[in-house]
């Protein structure tokens, strides 16, 4: 089974609050996106391997830490998920990013995906799925299957905000996934929303409403 961590890093909640805020204004509400998702990078990290690497310091020889040559990459699902993806990038800047774009019918609730572009040797990296909001879960398993259909092996996924039916279902479809969210809330309403949730995290990143 993947772990799963909720966070409870005080910056977190603090920050989490401005974005339900619906007076936070688009500028705003994008870097506190970036920054919640930077120090959730910071957190889903921390079993990364490392080797000792030679050097000389100013003063004298030394052995330090760096990564153990972990291909990694972020892929966002569009188009929320591109609001994560600087915070991702300042921790990770050497990740390459892959793209998978997906829209929610809003008959069914269910996703239709319509782009997929990811790093040639995706298969080779430990990917870090992201979107901001984890509602019904179906982008975020559809997103993950589309990543195991081409070889990945290692895959986390990063929410801010998951609905317990979504995490559940992620869970269950994806038992082998690491997830790494900010807040769980309390349920979805009658059409697919979060509650108390914080609105549509696209259009609120975007201004696009």
């Amino acid at each position: 089974m993947g772990k799963l961590i909720i966070m409870d890093h005080p910056l977190i909640k603090h920050k989490i609050g401005i974005i339900r805020d619906k007076r936070t204004g688009t500028k705003e509400f994008r870097e506190m996106i970036s920054e919640i998702a930077m120090l959730e990078c910071y957190e889903s990290t921390r079993d990364l391997q490392l080797e000792n690497v030679e050097i000389t310091t100013p003063i004298s020889n030394t052995t330090v830490k760096r990564l153990a040559g972990k291909k990694l990459a972020i892929v966002p699902i569009l188009r929320a998920g591109l609001g994560m993806v600087p915070g991702m990038e300042a921790m990770i800047p050497s990740a390459k990013v892959g793209h998978i774009g997906m829209y929610r019918d809003p008959d069914t609730l269910n996703p239709v995906e319509y782009y997929c572009k990811l790093p040639a040797d995706i298969e080779k990296r430990d990917v870090f799925v992201v979107d901001p909001m984890l509602a019904t879960g179906g982008s975020a398993c559809d997103a993950i299957a589309q990543l195991k259909k081409h070889g990945c092996q290692h895959i986390r996924f990063l929410c801010i905000i998951a609905a317990p039916q979504g995490l559940e279902r992620l869970q269950k479809e994806h038992p082998d996934v690491d997830i790494t969210v900010g807040e769980l809330d309390d349920h979805l309403n009658e059409i697919g929303y979060i509650v108390p949730g914080l609105g549509d995290a696209g259009d609120r990143i975007f201004g696009t409403k």
